[in-house]
């Protein structure tokens, strides 16, 4: 995800090839694995690049394979090519996405976030989110890391987009 431009939205990353004739496996990072077959165009990037290396890459196929996504991008044509794209990432730009229902975040926008307690106690900036299965999580980093989970009502009391911060009911001394 990339956290210094929100123009960019990270969908997914390239895993391993798939078959010998320049096929890639997707990890998925949208709720519905085969929701990113709904986006178009892909950019790519590779790890760890700078939002400028967002290049335009063209689809030859892409499907539901099984409960994952596989992929063929134009100019891949055999396995060896199709390695090289190994661990790029996969984003769409922003107003490619529909927009949020009331009550609902991408995680594009709380990461960069404050997150405070409720009694204005600040537990640090949200790094990143993880899905655990049961709820997201979000990683916090301040004077240690946190990882608090994202359950509204519950501990998540108040997401302030336009302030920049989220309310937590959680302890600054909870242990992990």
């Amino acid at each position: 995800m990339s956290k210094s431009d929100p123009a960019w939205i990270t969908v997914g990353r390239i895993g391993a090839p798939y078959g010998v004739k320049g096929w890639v496996k997707i990890q998925s990072y949208t709720e519905i694995p085969s929701n990113i077959l709904d986006y178009d165009p892909w950019h790519l990037r590779p790890e760890k690049a700078t939002d400028a290396d967002w290049r335009e890459a063209r689809l030859d196929g892409a499907r539901v394979h099984g409960k994952g996504v596989v992929a063929k991008f134009a100019g891949c044509d055999d396995r060896d090519a199709a390695a090289l794209l190994c661990g790029q990432e996969i984003a769409v730009r922003r107003e490619q996405l529909p927009a949020a229902e009331e009550g609902e975040y991408y995680w594009a926008d709380l990461v960069g976030l404050r997150v405070e307690t409720l009694d204005g106690t600040e537990l640090g900036r949200v790094d990143h989110l993880m899905a655990t299965g049961a709820n997201d999580v979000l990683v916090v980093e301040g004077e240690r890391q946190r990882l608090i989970p994202f359950v509204t009502g519950h501990i998540v009391k108040d997401i302030d987009l336009a302030g920049g911060v989220i309310r937590v009911d959680w302890e600054a001394d909870y242990l992990q």
